[in-house]
């Protein structure tokens, strides 16, 4: 029986990729008004772009319950015993301490069960990538040591950076000030943001998409050193025109050996906003 393995929706993972290699995914959920809609079921990221376009107050996000993941476990364990889970970041979500939990609550049901619980540290596709090549060890039979440092591994080299179309839903979600969000809406900044240790940093700042872009490239060659082949995806809210220009700068300044395309799950997209744009990426093994 090969590996089970477990991420959500946040990771942003295409539905291709998800059918493909049999992966698990456990729904946010995004609460509007008094609606509690499970994030890529109930919600998709088109109609809500939309939805954030006219909206004067935020929707917010909740992470899995424990009770969620047990259900993701059960049913895994009709056919494995042996499972993987990959949540974002802790810092930013209380979905590593959910699962966690829900393992405890399955000891004594599934006293055989083996399973590991990976915090990796990151967001939307840099934590998407971990689970893909965890998925992709599982899927050609390795043991489950051999997938966790796989998921390890690529979790630890995943990078992810985004820049946003406008301060507004930063400012609207309590992340920046007003101060901050009239004179960057005044400027026409665009914020780049990435991960450090868990946590979204900003990396720089721009006037320009075209100079916001150019920037990702240089922190791209920065983090990657002398490695120019690469596995990429590239995200996006409501953006696809504009993620365009971004891969072909990317395409000219990399050897893309594997390239995605995904839309953020709208359990991220509300944090950002339609307009953005951003991508993930590993190195690609010789």
């Amino acid at each position: 029986m090969k590996v089970g393995i477990i991420s959500d929706t946040t990771a942003s993972i295409p539905q291709n990729l998800i059918n493909e290699l049999e992966i698990e995914i456990v729904p946010y959920y995004v609460i509007r008004g008094l609606e509690t809609l499970r994030d890529m079921i109930d919600v998709q990221p088109a109609a809500f772009a939309q939805y954030l376009l006219t909206t004067q107050t935020l929707p917010t996000t909740s992470n899995p319950s424990p009770g969620d993941y047990v259900n993701a476990i059960l049913r895994l364990a009709e056919h494995s015993l042996e499972i993987v889970a990959l949540t974002m970041t802790s810092k930013g979500s209380g979905a590593y301490q959910s699962c966690l939990a829900a393992v405890n609550m399955l000891r004594e049901r599934l006293p055989k069960l083996n399973m590991e619980v990976i915090d990796t540290l990151a967001v939307a596709m840099a934590h998407g990538w971990a689970t893909i090549e965890a998925a992709r060890a599982a899927k050609q039979g390795l043991s489950m040591t051999e997938v966790i440092n796989k998921a390890r591994q690529t979790a630890a080299n995943a990078m992810m950076i985004m820049t946003a179309d406008t301060l507004r839903y930063l400012y609207m979600g309590g992340r920046i000030g007003r101060a901050q969000h009239l004179v960057g809406s005044l400027l026409n900044i665009k914020p780049i943001i990435g991960m450090k240790d868990g946590i979204i940093v900003p990396l720089a700042t721009e006037r320009t998409r075209a100079k916001a872009y150019s920037r990702m490239v240089e922190l791209m060659k920065e983090k990657l050193g002398n490695v120019t082949r690469i596995k990429v995806a590239f995200m996006h809210v409501a953006a696809l025109d504009q993620l365009e220009h971004l891969k072909d700068l990317i395409k000219h300044q990399f050897d893309c050996v594997e390239c995605l395309t995904t839309d953020l799950s709208p359990a991220l997209a509300v944090h950002s906003g339609p307009g953005t744009v951003g991508l993930s990426f590993i190195p690609a093994q010789s």
